[in-house]
């Protein structure tokens, strides 16, 4: 068995065989673009109409204000919530800004 390989022997085994050359581009037929391209105007997305369903709604009634032991107001607090818990904190969470001292009164689903 030979063991020497010349050099495009070596080539064919490495790189594969030799491959057809690219078909050349024919030059007579050309693609024609028109002069004038009409383009289909885009329709804007359309808003979809919501149905107005329930939205559970509570009543957070606080009584708040900046003295200890002084003149206390009533404050009523709307959440769009089920959660009477979360209702609570969002409305003392809010009441919080503006007055020192809050307290709950009740929480009544609307």
């Amino acid at each position: 068995m030979n063991t020497e390989l010349t050099e495009e022997e070596m080539r064919r085994a490495l790189f594969g065989g030799s491959e057809p050359p690219a078909p050349a581009i024919n030059t007579q037929v050309l693609d024609t673009v028109p002069d004038v391209v009409t383009v289909q105007p885009v329709m804007g997305a359309k808003k979809k109409k919501l149905s107005k369903a329930f939205t559970p709604r509570q009543r957070v009634t606080l009584r708040v204000g900046n003295e200890f032991e002084g003149k206390m107001h009533e404050l009523v607090h709307e959440a769009d919530t089920m959660s009477s818990l979360v209702a609570e904190q969002e409305a003392t969470k809010t009441a919080r800004k503006k007055f020192r001292f809050v307290e709950v009164v009740s929480v009544k689903s609307m």
